[in-house]
């Protein structure tokens, strides 16, 4: 079984004759002969994504897809209070180093990085804290391991001594 994660988006909007703005959709290919002609056999809604089990018509190969809809747009306020989009990739590499050697395959840090986003888009406001988004990673991740809670956390606040990463791990024990 091959599985694959796809986003439902739209290209971003292009000019068309006259100037008028229309919206491009890219479609699903098959990844076996990359062909777009593909019907969906079973659809099931979870609450983050509806996976679906495919099948191309033209060399009928089966394969799962798990979509996610396209997060609304974020801003997110540094620290330095300079302004920039939300970006999935950083947080998903933070918490990538952080599982790194750890008992946890893809999926689950998938997961887990799913969680956290669905918990930051959660929230009604445009404009996050880069504050908030590292509480919001340090809770789920200190749910998930302790050993990946300390990498992230040790990273995240600078320790700057292992007199602090000996306190912090000291906490969790308490």
């Amino acid at each position: 079984m091959v599985i694959y994660q796809s986003v439902i988006s739209f290209n971003p909007p292009r000019r068309g004759p006259f100037g008028v703005i229309r919206l491009v959709w890219s479609p699903m290919l098959c990844p076996e002969c990359k062909k777009s002609d593909t019907k969906v056999l079973d659809s099931r809604n979870e609450i983050r994504f509806v996976r679906r089990r495919r099948e191309c018509l033209r060399c009928k190969f089966r394969f799962t897809t798990y979509e996610r809809i396209e997060p609304p747009k974020i801003q997110v306020i540094k620290r330095s209070g300079a302004v920039e989009d939300y970006q999935r990739g950083k947080v998903a590499n933070g918490i990538y180093l952080a599982f790194e050697k750890r008992p946890f395959g893809t999926s689950e840090i998938e997961g887990i990085i799913n969680d956290i986003e669905f918990e930051i888009t959660r929230h009604k406001d445009k404009m996050v804290h880069s504050k908030q988004i590292g509480d919001i990673i340090i809770e789920r991740l200190k749910e998930a391991d302790e050993v990946a809670y300390l990498r992230f956390l040790s990273v995240y606040k600078s320790f700057g001594s292992a007199r602090k990463f000996q306190r912090e791990a000291e906490k969790l024990n308490k």
